[in-house]
Formats: C-alpha cells, sequence, structure tokens
C-alpha cells in the first residue's frame, strides 16, 4: 500500500458491499485492526462507517455491530431500509443504497485529506473518484475479484490511483468466520443492493 505519514486520510466504507466481500472471501473484519492498521499509515482524519438498517423490527441483528463501530471511532451513516412490493410479481423486496451518502460526504471532505480509502467494489462510484482526484486526493479502492462472483468493477480498479483486493488485507485486518460467532458481527444481508455495473 502506498501511503505516506503526512497524508490526511479518510476512509469510507460501504457496510453493505464490504460486508458480501469478505463474506465470500470466508473471514471477517476486525473494525479495530482496521482502524488501527490505517492510524499507522497517517492521519487519520475521519472512518465513514454506511449501512441501512431495517427499523421496523423489535431487534436488528446489525444494531450492536452499529453501536459498537459508533463508540469505537468510526461516524456511522445510517438510515432506513425501505420496504417496496413489485406491481407486476408481488413480491416485496427490500432497498438501502447509501450511494447517495457516500458521494456526497467524499465530495464534502475532499478539501480536506490527501488520500480516501473506499471500501467498496460497486462500479457506479467511479465517476466519484474521478471527481475527487479532480480535487487532488488520491483514492485507494478496497475490494476483491478473487470471490465468485467478483466484488470489484473493473471500472472503478482502473480509475482508482491504487487498487488493493480484501484477500490480501485479510491477516492484517480480519479474523476467521466462525459458526459460533454472533450474529451481530455479520450484518444482515436483506439490505444489500450492491450491483457493479
Amino acid at each position: 500500500m502506498t501511503f505516506y505519514p503526512t497524508d490526511r486520510l479518510a476512509l469510507f466504507i460501504d457496510g453493505a458491499n464490504l460486508y458480501s466481500a469478505v463474506k465470500n472471501l470466508n473471514f471477517d473484519i476486525d473494525y479495530k485492526k482496521l482502524l488501527e492498521e490505517f492510524k499507522k499509515r497517517g492521519i487519520l482524519i475521519r472512518a465513514y462507517y454506511y449501512t441501512a438498517i431495517l427499523e421496523d423490527q423489535d431487534y436488528s441483528p446489525i444494531r450492536p455491530l452499529v453501536d459498537w463501530l459508533d463508540y469505537n471511532g468510526f461516524t456511522m451513516v445510517t438510515k432506513p431500509v425501505k420496504r417496496y412490493t413489485e406491481q407486476s410479481t408481488g413480491v416485496t423486496r427490500s432497498k438501502g443504497n447509501m450511494d447517495i451518502e457516500i458521494a456526497v460526504d467524499m465530495l464534502e471532505i475532499a478539501p480536506h485529506v490527501d488520500h480516501i480509502v473506499l471500501f467498496s467494489g460497486d462500479g457506479d462510484f467511479r465517476k466519484l473518484v474521478e471527481a475527487v482526484q479532480r480535487k487532488g486526493v488520491r483514492v485507494t479502492v478496497v475490494s476483491t475479484v478473487r470471490s465468485q462472483p467478483p466484488m470489484a468493477s473493473d471500472d472503478l480498479r482502473r480509475q482508482a490511483d491504487v487498487y488493493i483486493d480484501l484477500h490480501d488485507l485479510a491477516t492484517l485486518i480480519g479474523r476467521p468466520r466462525q459458526n459460533n460467532v454472533p450474529r451481530f458481527l455479520q450484518p444482515d444481508d436483506e439490505a444489500d443492493d450492491t450491483d457493479l455495473d
């Protein structure tokens, strides 16, 4: 990873996208290790974590993780999952896309940082990365092409200044996935509407 000790860093974590990627690689993120790893690599200004939350249930499996992150150095950006029924099929679906929130926050912080690390492989972010780079900010994209299907869009990988495969970070920021790990450490897939277009 190319980082400079004086870099002002910001991390942007697309929670649903990152969860899907590490699930396919069969490990879990240790968020404390992740924060410590990037604090070693520069001056960490902010670490954002984005996720949608099911609010109409008494218990949300992701709520304990969100609370832990909120108390341990992450800036949480959440919104309720929207439920809708497709008229043609009658199937109820959930939507929890955080792309706009990520884009607005990244453009706002760009004048105050030297380097942004985006944890997402969503190809929709290619134009956002290009816009941030025009402001003089280097962008590292962290995702994976070693899963089936690959989670990192080719367009996004090409646009990034640096691409890092999550598989290569597993020993630094991960821990093995275990069947007895509490469910809250494995956020609900339901809010994931990730696409790579």
